[in-house]
């Protein structure tokens, strides 16, 4: 049947779409088809015209049309179509879709058998799930199934393409990924890659390296997957060749590259070392577009993050860093970020790259820039590359010191930034803190201490432990008045919260601080005068408690230092019980608890000095010298030597 349509703009107004809304509402499904298509077509290409007709409260009726089996199929399609492009608007048009239950809807109407209205419902599920990141849609087995279903060898390809994009999607979780992998999502897609269509294979080989993100079971199968007897690795090694379009390989590189830190493909695999990791850095050079080089730099950061071999064949590539360095300079926050990120990973454990970064001209500058940006994104890559390359001792004495480094990051971290970002930046203080650095005495002088402290009462054990490990750092070898600073903005009540800390590192790092604080000999006397009891205290907490050994030892070289302060030592004599526990551990099978306790009494005992002998005799009293006349028949060198 023909009806008549009306003239539209691509930019009507409000009033001149009413109309064509009210005929939305019509029985006759004629005069609802073309009110679909009109807006259909007045919304194209502007998020105002979506908003105006979003406003008029059109898409629960849409939802209904699309749902209505009763309603002509053609009606249904242009609704699900309408969606599709409402759903290219901004994120609060997206979000009041996804909350209006279309989602559901769709997966309904898939179960249906109408060719178009599929096809038109897949195109639609496709923008909603990509277009939004609050798209939390929970697919359950049954729908995994059917929309594989879709994606067959003898499916269209634009099916093909459709399921492949919704299902990257899919994959937030590992409980996705799993689910997704238990319905032979990998063995489809194996088949899909050898289409010859790169609108499949690309966003094929995507949601194969989202199902492998970080689960080494998943990665796993699909590493195993075969098609035509080549399994899927060698699929994507061809597909990183210089002849395929730069997406393609950009792709097919970050699934090998995500295969690899899921442990599925070793770093010394030639896939990885000879064609992944070139191809990455090929495309990092300034030839290719800035989005390319960016996410070319961004994975290359995530592949070389924690291989130090990679690191090396990576930094010796032709004009990497260079080309790192001019995508700093590219408006993008995603270019910034991305080049961070690789200089992070380059840098982490070798000196000799490090150096060479450094040496870069411009690079510190850029680095300092990036902790003051405005972008939270590019503040955390900086602080992050920061804290990869404070790693080097003799840059935190020269090029640091010159750049001031220390003094944005102070900035950074008085502004109370989020967790994440706090994390890091104090991550990278506890290097810049270190016995060697210049830059302790202007931080102490811009109240470095206090802040630490503060950090140490965090909820986050990542927080405390970097608050703790900095203090520690800064009371090595520091001067006495650094130290007194240091317990003054503590507190014994938070000396005592933090010896009682769940999280075993900030236990160790707490027992590091007090042992810096009571050696060298020199301060042992002062600091035991001042605070003796709380760290006697302190150190008995942590013998009598339920610790392994390795936490034990660090509480008896606390003893050994004190007990070699002329003063001090007075605190374990007179402590019946401290030396009760050292004369235990002098038997302990745990050499790592046996050698501190000998070399805690050995302090004690030290001919020459005065009260020796009155030690010697208690300490004899005790059983001390029958122990170690035990103790002179040990394999043990360490212990004999003490």
């Amino acid at each position: 049947m023909l009806f008549e349509m009306q003239p539209f703009t691509a930019f009507m107004n409000v009033e001149s779409t009413r109309s064509y809304i009210d005929d939305l509402y019509s029985q006759d499904p004629n005069k609802c088809l073309a009110s679909i298509i009109c807006i259909k077509n007045s919304v194209i290409g502007s998020n105002r015209q979506k908003a105006s007709v979003i406003a008029q409260g059109i898409v629960p009726r849409l939802i209904y049309l699309l749902k209505d089996r009763n309603m002509k199929v053609s009606v249904r399609i242009e609704a699900a179509v309408t969606i599709g492009s409402l759903a290219k608007g901004t994120e609060d048009h997206i979000e009041l879709l996804i909350n209006s239950g279309c989602i559901q809807i769709i997966l309904d109407v898939l179960e249906e058998n109408e060719p178009k209205l599929i096809d038109a419902c897949l195109c639609c599920l496709r923008t909603l799930s990509h277009q939004s990141s609050s798209c939390n849609t929970k697919y359950t087995v049954k729908n995994l199934q059917k929309l594989l279903s879709f994606a067959g060898p003898k499916e269209t390809l634009q099916r093909q393409s459709c399921v492949a994009s919704i299902l990257s999607s899919a994959c937030k979780s590992a409980v996705e990924q799993n689910s997704l992998c238990s319905v032979g999502a990998p063995t489809i897609f194996a088949t899909l890659l050898a289409v010859q269509n790169y609108s499949v294979r690309i966003p094929v080989v995507t949601c194969l390296a989202s199902m492998c993100w970080g689960n080494q079971i998943v990665a796993s199968e699909i590493v195993n997957t075969s098609c035509k007897d080549i399994k899927i690795p060698n699929y994507l090694a061809t597909l990183i060749s210089r002849d395929r379009p730069i997406e393609m390989q950009l792709e097919a590189a970050r699934c090998l590259t995500n295969l690899h830190r899921a442990g599925a493909i070793p770093s010394y695999d030639p896939i990885i070392t000879y064609r992944t990791l070139p191809c990455l850095v090929r495309l990092c050079q300034v030839e290719h577009s800035e989005a390319h080089r960016a996410l070319a730099a961004d994975t290359l950061a995530y592949l070389t993050e924690v291989d130090s071999n990679l690191q090396q064949v990576a930094a010796i590539s032709n004009q990497l860093v260079s080309a790192l360095v001019d995508l700093l300079k590219c408006p993008s926050i995603a270019a910034r970020q991305a080049a961070f990120r690789a200089f992070a990973s380059l840098g982490a454990n070798d000196e000799d790259i490090r150096k060479r970064i450094i040496d870069t001209k411009c690079l510190m500058d850029r680095v300092v820039e990036g902790l003051g940006d405005e972008n939270k994104k590019i503040r955390l890559a900086a602080v992050r590359c920061l804290h990869s390359l404070s790693r080097s001792v003799q840059q935190l004495r020269t090029t640091f010191q010159d750049h001031s480094v220390w003094r944005p990051l102070m900035t950074l971290l008085a502004d109370a930034p989020c967790t994440e970002l706090l994390t890091a930046a104090s991550s990278a203080l506890c290097n810049l803190l270190l016995e060697f650095s210049p830059a302790k005495e202007p931080m102490l002088q811009q109240g470095v201490v206090q802040l630490l402290a503060t950090l140490t009462s965090q909820a986050d054990p990542s927080l405390r432990l970097n608050g703790v490990w900095a203090l520690m750092n800064l009371a090595f070898q520091a001067e006495q008045r650094v130290k007194s600073q240091i317990l003054t903005a503590l507190g014994t009540d938070q000396i005592f919260r933090l010896l009682a800390d769940s999280d075993t590192r900030v236990l160790m790092k707490t027992l590091g601080l007090l042992r810096n604080l009571v050696s060298p000999r020199t301060h042992t006397d002062t600091m035991m005068a001042l605070h003796g009891p709380q760290v006697m205290q302190g150190v008995v907490l942590v013998l009598e408690g339920p610790h392994t050994p390795e936490v034990k030892e660090q509480a008896l070289c606390i003893l050994g230092n004190i007990a070699d302060g002329e003063r001090a030592r007075d605190h374990i004599m007179s402590n019946e019980d401290v030396l009760k526990k050292l004369i235990d551990y002098m038997t302990h099978p745990a050499p790592c608890l046996q050698e501190p306790a000998v070399f805690c009494i050995n302090n004690l005992t030290r001919r020459g000095e005065p009260g020796a002998i009155e030690r010697q005799m208690k300490l004899k009293e005790l059983g001390v010298v029958n122990i170690l006349q035990q103790l002179q028949s040990t394999s043990n060198t360490v212990l004999l030597n003490r």
